[in-house]
């Protein structure tokens, strides 16, 4: 049995870890860096570099690498060696406080959206000591930001840093002006619940549409799937068991907090949840998370799906970002208090969250927004592409009680008189959970579960730390103003109550009623990436972005013509995928059945048999082999139209409306063919195949 508390962090150059190595004046001085965000000063960044190179040496180590997150959604490396030549031919092992805090890693082939022309490659890397270095395949990783030699951000991490900092400025305003003086920071923490299918390796690598897209783009619907709902909870398989014990111990050793680990409601689907972690730290630990899913999954003759929806007709695959504020102090400012002063201090963060989800929800919906989510979205198993709130009865009818100045009638006790002052106790789990609501509220934090499972969580984090920031912003410049804080607080709760109550609703947002509901309140419905991007560059959210120094205009626009060239390659990739399974798989396959059908009715009309099996399934093939060949023929050409040289979001209407709606018709007459051709000549395995592989 491993000795789990021995084991956890062993692969981190963690605080007991500088603690135990480093000078206690250069610790305290490092300390001071990461807690506070003072500068570094080169002598301590060198003594911290030698420590660093000494222990990862110590593992087996021999390169260092900063370890980034650029805008391809996945992670970036470049490692170099700890080699240093001396005199005789010899070498020695060597690491300077510069290269821990800068490297320089070519910049030109990565995504930047036209913030730089291609021939300019400078980029830079730059320590982020926030984050805990650790060992991975022999290699010191070093969490950096990334940015361009004009300084503009180029990956997701350095926004997120700078919201964060943001929302801690505002959160201390507000915090001060209730007294709080023993409180230095504030953090987002965040616990993101990743969502994931596991597959047999050996069918995985015969559907190159899951190789090449991640996602299946045909499978007709097996006799079962999740139906009898046996596999949500259910005993988790011998060889999936294996599996989870030996990630849970690899992400042990890399010091992320794993915990929950169960099957989800599809076969063959399930999730593992972690503790929360400030926000920063919970994205480096779920990018780690899902590359050694992968890697542990190959090492069990499996494959790790993260599309967010491999299978159609099954559940998806999403990521349940779990928010909250906590600060330095080990309080949760989302968490309902005892005192009338901490009842009115959690009701002003929260409502400050209602107004920030209604006047942005935009923005949520951007920052969930990709060609695999899209597949979610809407449908009957994630919240749909409208953003709204779920509180709860018993606190919507509090939020209500103070909006109209009326008693609260609390269950079993009466009524009470309530202002913002005379919150009555209010126990996290007084209501059921909503598992249908976008962005709930669960006690002490909200669920915002609008995230794809491969989603990066740093942009979705980075835009509510802003958004919320900027709330927080105005409401501690209306109380900073106010004669009578009191009463200029109870004001401001009801007035940001009445006007953004629209957002919230506890009912089903799987229902029509719902979307029609939501129209008349005048929430956005933004079914697609091609719908909602555009939104991203609106003067209000350029000016939200620029007011807290989060984004500039210029790194907004790039991140949208990113967003949008990879949702138009992304589909561009799976119909060509399409293309080559149709013309060199499927049709083969299905002329290859109808040849050997044909061949034994003439032999059973030589015999005087009759064939009317025979002949009517070959009407039926022949009819849908031609259908799907003139699919595919109409596919192609719209692969062929689509606009080159119009702008990135035209591009990808183009692609939403016209390609993918094709792509959709061939699957449905290639799903039909499947299910008529004999098992033995269909080229690729089956959704039943797929999903009950693992045993």
């Amino acid at each position: 049995m491993s000795n789990v508390p021995e084991m956890f962090g062993s692969l981190v150059f963690n605080d007991p870890m500088m603690k135990e190595r480093l000078p206690k004046d250069i610790y305290k001085a490092l300390k001071k860096t990461r807690e506070e965000g003072k500068p570094l000063d080169l002598h301590v960044a060198n003594v911290v570099a030698a420590a660093m190179k000494n222990w990862a040496i110590e593992h087996g180590a021999t390169h260092f690498t900063h370890w980034f997150q650029p805008m391809t959604g996945i992670t970036a490396e470049k490692h170099d060696s700890f080699i240093s030549p001396v005199e005789g031919g010899r070498v020695v092992m060597e690491f300077s406080g510069k290269e821990l805090i800068k490297g320089e890693p070519d910049a030109s082939s990565f995504p930047s959206g036209g913030l730089r022309a291609t021939f300019e490659a400078r980029g830079y890397t730059a320590w982020d000591p926030t984050s805990d270095a650790f060992l991975k395949d022999g290699t010191l990783c070093i969490p950096t930001a990334f940015c361009s030699y004009g300084g503009e951000a180029l990956d997701k991490k350095t926004p997120l840093l700078r919201s964060m900092e943001a929302l801690d400025r505002q959160a201390l305003r507000v915090l001060r002006l209730f007294g709080n003086e023993d409180v230095t920071r504030v953090d987002t923490t965040v616990g993101p619940e990743q969502e994931y299918f596991l597959v047999d390796n050996e069918l995985y690598k015969k559907r190159k549409d899951l190789v090449y897209t991640g996602r299946t783009l045909f499978g007709a619907k097996p006799p079962k799937g999740q139906e009898l709902e046996d596999h949500y909870f259910g005993v988790i398989k011998p060889r999936v068991s294996a599996y989870m014990k030996d990630l849970d111990e690899e992400l042990w050793k890399l010091g992320i907090l794993a915990r929950t680990k169960h099957n989800e409601a599809a076969p063959a689907q399930h999730e593992l949840a972690p503790i929360f972690t400030t926000g920063n730290l919970a994205t480096d630990h779920n990018q780690l998370t899902m590359e050694v899913m992968k890697k542990v999954a190959a090492r069990h003759g499996m494959a790790c799906l993260l599309h967010e929806k491999p299978f159609a007709g099954v559940n998806g695959s999403g990521k349940h970002n779990n928010w909250s504020l906590s600060t330095n102090t080990g309080v949760n400012l989302l968490e309902p208090g005892d005192s009338p002063r901490e009842n009115a201090q959690f009701l002003l963060f929260l409502v400050a969250i209602l107004r920030a989800v209604d006047e942005h929800q935009d923005l949520l919906r951007i920052s969930v927004a990709s060609a695999g989510n899209d597949h979610r979205l809407g449908g009957y198993e994630a919240p749909p592409a409208i953003v709204s709130m779920f509180i709860g009865d018993d606190l919507a009818e509090i939020l209500e009680s103070i909006e109209k100045g009326t008693p609260y009638k609390k269950r079993d006790t009466g009524e009470i008189e309530i202002g913002v002052d005379a919150l009555p106790h209010f126990p996290k789990d007084t209501t059921d959970r909503n598992r249908t609501s976008p962005f709930a509220f669960t006690g002490n934090k909200f669920e915002f579960r609008m995230l794809g499972s491969s989603d990066s969580i740093a942009c979705p984090n980075m835009m509510l730390n802003v958004m919320v920031a900027d709330v927080l912003r105005d409401f501690a410049d209306q109380l900073e103003r106010a004669e009578d804080f009191n009463a200029a607080l109870n004001k401001l709760i009801r007035r940001t109550i009445k006007e953004h109550k629209r957002i919230l609703f506890n009912g089903n947002n799987y229902s029509d009623e719902w979307r029609e509901e939501a129209a008349r309140r005048g929430l956005l419905n933004l079914p697609s990436t091609a719908d909602a991007l555009p939104y991203y560059c609106s003067e209000e959210n350029v000016a939200l972005f620029e007011r807290h120094g989060v984004l500039s205009r210029t790194e907004i626009g790039s991140r949208c013509e990113i967003m949008l060239e990879n949702y138009c390659k992304q589909l561009q990739i799976e119909a060509l995928t399409m293309l080559d399974l149709i013309h060199k798989d499927i049709l083969p396959a299905v002329c290859a059945y109808m040849k050997d059908l044909s061949a034994t009715a003439v032999s059973k009309k030589e015999l005087g048999v009759p064939a009317e099996l025979e002949t009517e399934l070959l009407k039926k093939l022949s009819a849908r082999s031609s259908g799907l060949y003139r699919a595919a023929g109409e596919l192609a050409q719209d692969v062929d139209n689509a606009p080159k040289d119009a702008g990135a979001a035209q591009q990808a209407r183009y692609y939403h409306e016209t390609v993918f709606a094709q792509m959709e018709r061939a699957r449905a007459v290639a799903d039909e063919l499947e299910v008529l051709t004999g098992r033995e000549y269909w080229p690729f395995p089956t959704y039943g195949d797929l999903l009950f592989s693992v045993r």
